[in-house]
């Protein structure tokens, strides 16, 4: 069977929230009468820009502001939307970091809400280095984790060898 023809643009924005124990922020949501794993953000409205974007979706999910710290990627290679078969997904990435304390509940276990009701919603940490693709719910999302992944280890091996100091 032939795919639809492309007619469509779906623009998302994420945002990666990064601690000081190299966990990224996931959001575990049950949407569309399914349950999914991703990345904070949403889709881009019209007459909005990409950054406006991820600081809206910031305060509709964790109710607080945020602030963008850098652009991390933007999908490259071609994407069918999932849920749209007459769509092209494009995907953008920015790290962004909390104005002030965390002010929204974070659980320690997957998909923690009452009940799998469209709309739920909560979020956890997930340790980069541990994380496996299937994690991870949608395909950008994936390919975005390896470059996370290759990232923290281009950081640790930047890291000089002696960290008391000393130079010997």
């Amino acid at each position: 069977m032939a795919l639809p023809e492309i007619k469509n643009f779906n623009i998302r924005v994420y945002g990666l929230v990064i601690n000081d124990r190299n966990e990224v922020l996931l959001t575990d949501e049950y949407l569309l009468n399914r349950k999914m794993t991703k990345f904070p953000g949403g889709g881009l409205h019209f007459g909005e820009g990409p950054a406006a974007c991820i600081l809206r979706e910031a305060m509709e999910e964790f109710g607080q502001e945020v602030e963008i710290i850098d652009h991390f990627y933007t999908t490259h290679f071609f994407q069918r939307a999932l849920f749209y078969n007459d769509h092209q997904l494009i995907s953008i990435y920015y790290r962004i970091r909390f104005k002030g304390s965390i002010q929204f509940r974070i659980s320690d276990r997957p998909f923690d809400f009452p009940g799998m009701v469209n709309g739920s919603q909560s979020f956890r940490w997930a340790r980069i280095a541990s994380m496996k693709e299937d994690d991870l719910s949608f395909p950008v999302d994936r390919y975005v984790l390896k470059l996370l992944k290759e990232r923290q280890k281009h950081e640790q091996d930047a890291e000089p060898d002696h960290k008391s100091g000393d130079i010997s």
